[in-house]
């Protein structure tokens, strides 16, 4: 029997028309299903430019114009689209940054946190859209670069706020009263708050995303695999799971932007306060 090569496993692997009982193995989602094609150049050229990177910037389009079309002719009666974006802005200024930071500090840095949550969201809503289907925070560089900059932010306001010396002791929780145990406190601050804090930040959005992700392609790709004679029941139950992780989508997509733009509050809190 002819041994078949990788390409030819991945054609069988991938065959639209392989269901349960034809013979064929079930076409798992894998690292295959978080890459992509260069629409434009290849990984050889300076130019490159794939999926992700179209669905971020029509996300980025699709913010600023929403956001345009509510306020460049604000009325005091608000129309239906106004009142939809003064509710979602109000939600981020008043829920999050107001509680996080406080009305007097927080005023200034509500547009950065709005244009944060409303970015992380559509981003992660990607997911759930047809053709598009993919959520472009669970590709890690997005939410890294996302955690830099809130990293960088926090880091400025930080110096800014307390000068070089007590920058750092803002950090580094430096306080002289804990005696003996200073040195230790001051090490597991710093390496929690300069090293950790980036990290787990960019991760926590990252790992949500990618789980989800993997979980919606497995049921449905297991509705269609499952499609042939009596496994047509179990495609039931499968597809019952794709409806109802779809949902679950909903909520944890929406859930993660409130908790990175809530985040990002609390380290601009922190940079702020007189202590750490």
């Amino acid at each position: 029997m002819k041994e078949l090569s990788v390409s030819d496993v991945t054609t069988l692997a991938f065959e639209t028309n392989c269901h349960i009982f034809d013979g064929c193995g079930f076409p798992a989602p894998g690292l295959h299903s978080f890459l992509f094609k260069p629409l434009i150049g290849d990984g050889d050229s300076s130019v490159y430019f794939n999926k992700t990177m179209l669905l971020a910037l029509l996300g980025s389009i699709v913010i600023v114009g929403f956001f345009w079309a509510a306020f460049a002719k604000p009325k005091i009666v608000p129309g239906k689209l106004q009142m939809v974006a003064e509710a979602g802005y109000d939600f981020v200024r008043r829920g999050i940054v107001y509680e996080t930071i406080g009305k007097r500090d927080g005023e200034k840095y509500v547009p950065f946190m709005v244009a944060l949550f409303f970015f992380v969201w559509i981003m992660n809503l990607w997911s759930i859209v047809p053709i598009a289907q993919f959520p472009v925070t669970a590709i890690i560089s997005y939410p890294a670069a996302l955690a830099a900059i809130v990293y960088i932010t926090w880091m400025s306001l930080t110096f800014k706020k307390h000068g070089f010396v007590g920058g750092w002791k803002n950090i580094t929780g430096y306080d002289k009263n804990l005696g003996a145990v200073l040195p230790m406190v001051v090490g597991l601050e710093f390496l929690s708050n300069v090293i950790v804090r980036p990290f787990t930040h960019a991760v926590r959005l990252f790992a949500n995303m990618f789980a989800g992700h993997v979980l919606l392609l497995l049921f449905t790709i297991a509705s269609w695999y499952l499609l042939n004679g009596i496994g047509i029941a179990y495609a039931g139950v499968s597809f019952v799971m794709v409806i109802v992780m779809t949902a679950f989508e909903l909520f944890i997509q929406a859930v993660q932007a409130y908790v990175f733009v809530l985040l990002a509050c609390s380290y601009v809190q922190g940079a702020l306060a007189e202590h750490h």
